[in-house]
């Protein structure tokens, strides 16, 4: 215990063992569902379905274990849902380029990702993000996180008309969704520890009773990578036509993981008093590594995951938590049957707990100041309602950038800021 009390800070950051295991476990429950998730998405490319499970735990778990043993922060890493949506559907299957070529476009882009965080640039542009934005970008993700749990619990659906709408009250799994965030709303007020996977469990074993969903065992022998390892084709990757896929991959992933990184510590209180994220270059260098040892696995980009605010939420503030939740990555290549146990919509609570907190971030804004508080009501709206922390990210510097100029506070504006806007609405015209 002393030597994890040294290494992470516990007292320093006012945290315990027990605390940051609770964390650890919170939560890897509320993202779990990315190792079932991401190789039924990627196999349709026609990679090896049970190679690419592998190296989505693998990725994950070396993506999180060196978040928090290099940067000490309690925030995890896994394959991006978005960006392994665009590998499939737009890059392979709509480009008609090679798997292997496209997972070549993904190491390359951690490799001017680790390039870049070397020299601070990534560091540079998330110190420029102007103070309003980041409050904003702290609301967004848990409006996001709101409207992926909404969805998963079926308390909204499509609407042909009005594109969203209420979804089926009669169905018992949208009935014991609703159910479990009133249990962990409830057991947080009483300030019970480790009420949000009380509440994950609860429904979980509620959902099995009733025969809603089922225990799937616990062990299962551990597949073969052999059929995605080193697979990646750079040669075929470099061509001009892949250029814009790379820029892609490493545009989306830098603004995913940054909205994250700022969010995510916004919300557990790490930021420094100049709204600053200290060991900032180490939580990048992360990243940067887990992406290319990701693509070097077989699986798409690997990127900070706003789960990670549901073990915040629970208490987690140092890399403990990213170390617990790296080893349950790691025995899900064993207990992978265990893993499917947990339904979409028992986590959906947890996320929803966790929007209700990360909204308090737009308590922070100068509303009194519209050039600063209409930038960040666009950045907070835009991020669920496109589905896409990147381009929330993005309206809200665009019109962060564009109000100031028409408003006349050029002052305002840092270099950095004009820069990213400009890259920004390029993003948008030519790569959309």
């Amino acid at each position: 215990m002393q030597i994890l009390e040294s290494f992470f800070k516990l007292r320093e950051h006012g945290t315990s063992v027990k605390t940051e295991v609770i964390a650890g476990f919170t939560t890897f429950l509320t993202m779990a569902y990315i190792v079932l998730v991401n190789p039924l998405i990627l196999s349709a490319t026609g990679m090896d379905l049970n190679a690419v499970f592998v190296a989505t735990c693998l990725a994950a778990a070396l993506g999180t274990a060196i978040m928090g043993l290099v940067a000490n922060y309690p925030i995890a890493l896994a394959p991006g849902m978005g960006l392994n949506a665009y590998f499939t559907f737009s890059v392979v299957k709509g480009m008609g380029i090679p798997w292997q070529a496209a997972l070549g476009a993904v190491f390359i882009s951690g490799i001017v990702f680790l390039i870049v965080s070397l020299f601070k640039v990534r560091e540079a542009i998330v110190n420029a993000i102007p103070r309003s934005l980041k409050f904003a970008i702290s609301a967004g993700v848990g409006m996001f996180l709101a409207i992926i749990a909404l969805k998963n619990a079926g308390v909204i659906a499509p609407h042909p008309a009005t594109y969203l709408t209420l979804g089926d009250m009669h169905n018992p799994t949208t009935l014991l969704a609703i159910l479990g965030f009133f249990v962990i709303v409830a057991l947080e007020y009483r300030r019970v520890p480790g009420s949000i996977i009380i509440g994950i469990l609860i429904v979980t074993v509620l959902s099995i009773l009733m025969g809603l969903s089922k225990f799937e065992g616990i062990f299962a022998p551990v597949p073969s990578m052999a059929p995605t390892y080193m697979a990646m084709d750079i040669h075929s990757a470099l061509n001009a036509g892949l250029i814009g896929v790379i820029f892609v991959f490493f545009f989306v992933d830098l603004f995913d993981t940054t909205g994250t990184l700022v969010g995510v510590s916004h919300r557990a209180g790490l930021l420094d008093k100049d709204g600053k994220l200290p060991r900032l270059k180490r939580a990048l260098l992360a990243d940067s590594v887990a992406i290319t040892a990701g693509a070097v696995m077989g699986t798409s980009s690997t990127t900070a995951y706003i789960e990670s605010a549901a073990g915040t939420a629970v208490g987690g503030r140092t890399g403990l938590t990213a170390i617990v939740v790296a080893a349950l990555f790691l025995a899900c290549l064993w207990i992978s049957p265990l893993a499917k146990t947990v339904p979409a919509y028992a986590t959906a609570p947890a996320l929803c707990y966790v929007a209700v907190l990360m909204a308090r971030g737009l308590a922070e804004i100068e509303w009194n100041d519209l050039t600063e508080s209409a930038p960040a009501v666009m950045t907070a709206l835009a991020m669920p309602f496109t589905f896409s922390i990147a381009d929330g990210i993005a309206f809200g510097f665009i019109s962060y950038a564009v109000i100031k100029i028409l408003a006349g506070r050029f002052a305002d504006l840092k270099p950095a800021v004009v820069v990213i806007a400009a890259l920004w609405i390029f993003k948008l015209a030519f790569f959309a």
